[in-house]
């Protein structure tokens, strides 16, 4: 164990005292703070006070292998030795995007960053540049990092008229919110509508092609696809959160639909920080002075990006990923747990939907079939919120509003996870 200088015995209860003196808000940002977790081992984590859970968090979706796969440690471990960064090109960076490319359907060429808000904020820029427009047009509740663009209407506190957006943070100049359009996800008509309009000023449309957990609609990213080609605008696939879950080819392959770009993070950097922008050549291309020139020249630097460490991680991932039965077996636990999830709340009564894919998913308390972000704020948030805090207490951890099976899960974990929504469904029922 290493040697930290501090008590390791220290309660939880020690560490938020601990936290809430050197943390604004006494944690991350990311999770709640009154949780502090010590250790993971496959499907299972565990908190500062020992307490044991099932994890359906998974660092909010890098680990698809679940924690301390050995094939994955045994490659870090290896680099380690080796040299932890170098700022200069290596060869798994290299081996990693090339991995990338022919998995990706769009991917031609590809750059690396650390996070994917820093994926989405470089390939707006890089629609902006490719096109010569200012104007970008996001969804109303897809979420595309932290960057002052992509915080705007991510979760809207109140009504306005599309496509004005409503800024999620202070700080965010007048500027820029009058420079994003927002639009309903879902919705063809609108979108058909408002470009034909609005589509000479639009540079980019970015989308999560399953927003959060919202399935797109049939023909919904088809005519994204048709629209963008139509009117010389380039059309962004945030697949960050998709990118190698939904399929081995992200949303892309599982929807048949090619984006000019796609950003990835999360499982090509196998739980370290790597993220991507990637996409066709002519695009990608603006990240090359010589290629473009000063005026097409999109300039991207980053201290870590492409370093060796998380390169070697997603290079083994990704292998993992490519042996026979890894997806299936992945969609067999969803499909399971699904399962699950609609035998025990079938009884209480309470009107659900369960949204998403077998991949990832959540239960939305509401009668009405969820399409949009307008749906899911829309549904029962108090029944959320008991059923979520009663899963917790019986050990399975989770965000609130997301499940993510993983690899590493047993028969045991799904056994633990039914007993535990059995329980929670029963404290439905009892409120």
């Amino acid at each position: 164990m290493l040697d930290t200088g501090v008590n390791a015995s220290a309660t939880q209860s020690n560490w938020v005292s601990r936290a809430k003196a050197v943390l604004p808000g006494g944690g991350f940002g990311n999770f709640d703070p009154s949780v502090v977790i010590r250790e993971g081992h496959g499907a299972h984590v565990w908190d500062e006070n020992g307490k044991e859970y099932i994890d359906f968090l998974i660092g909010s979706g890098p680990m698809i292998l679940g924690h301390d796969n050995p094939e994955v440690i045994e490659a870090i471990r290896e680099q380690a030795t080796r040299g932890l960064t170098f700022f200069a090109s290596n060869r798994y960076g290299i081996e990693l995007a090339e991995v990338i490319c022919e998995a990706m359907p769009c991917a031609e060429k590809l750059r690396y960053v650390s996070t994917g808000g820093e994926a989405d904020m470089y390939a707006m820029r890089l629609a902006r540049a490719h096109t010569g427009r200012d104007k970008i047009l996001k969804f109303e509740g897809g979420y595309h990092g932290m960057s002052s663009e992509a915080l705007i209407s991510v979760f809207p506190d109140r009504i306005e008229n599309y496509p004005n957006g409503v800024p999620d943070s202070a700080g965010i100049p007048e500027q820029v919110r009058d420079g994003v359009y927002v639009a309903p996800f879902n919705d063809v008509e609108f979108v058909r509508q408002f470009l034909a309009e609005h589509g000479s000023k639009i540079a980019g449309i970015i989308v999560e092609p399953l927003q959060r957990l919202i399935p797109p609609a049939p023909g919904f990213l088809e005519t994204l696809r048709e629209e963008a080609s139509k009117r010389g605008i380039v059309l962004i696939f945030d697949e960050v959160v998709t990118g190698f879950r939904l399929a081995y080819g992200g949303a892309q392959e599982r929807y048949g639909v090619v984006p000019d770009l796609c950003t990835l993070g999360k499982i090509i950097g196998g739980g370290l920080p790597l993220a991507a922008v990637a996409g066709k050549t002519e695009i990608m291309a603006h990240f090359d002075k010589a290629a473009v020139g000063r005026d097409g020249f999109t300039l991207q630097i980053g201290t870590l990006s492409g370093n060796p460490l998380a390169a070697v991680a997603g290079l083994k991932t990704l292998e993992i990923l490519r042996r026979p039965g890894s997806y299936e077996r992945l969609r067999g636990y969803g499909v399971g747990v699904m399962g699950m999830l609609s035998k025990a709340l079938d009884q209480t009564g309470i009107a659900y939907q369960i949204v998403g894919d077998p991949v990832l998913f959540d239960v939305v308390f509401t009668e009405q079939t969820v399409k949009s972000y307008q749906d899911v704020a829309k549904g029962n948030s108090a029944a959320a919120g008991r059923f979520n805090t009663a899963l917790r207490e019986k050990g399975i951890f989770k965000s609130p509003g997301k499940i993510y099976p993983s690899l590493a899960l047993t028969d045991s974990d799904l056994a633990w996870t039914k007993e535990a929504i059995d329980h929670a469904a029963s404290r439905l029922l009892a409120a």
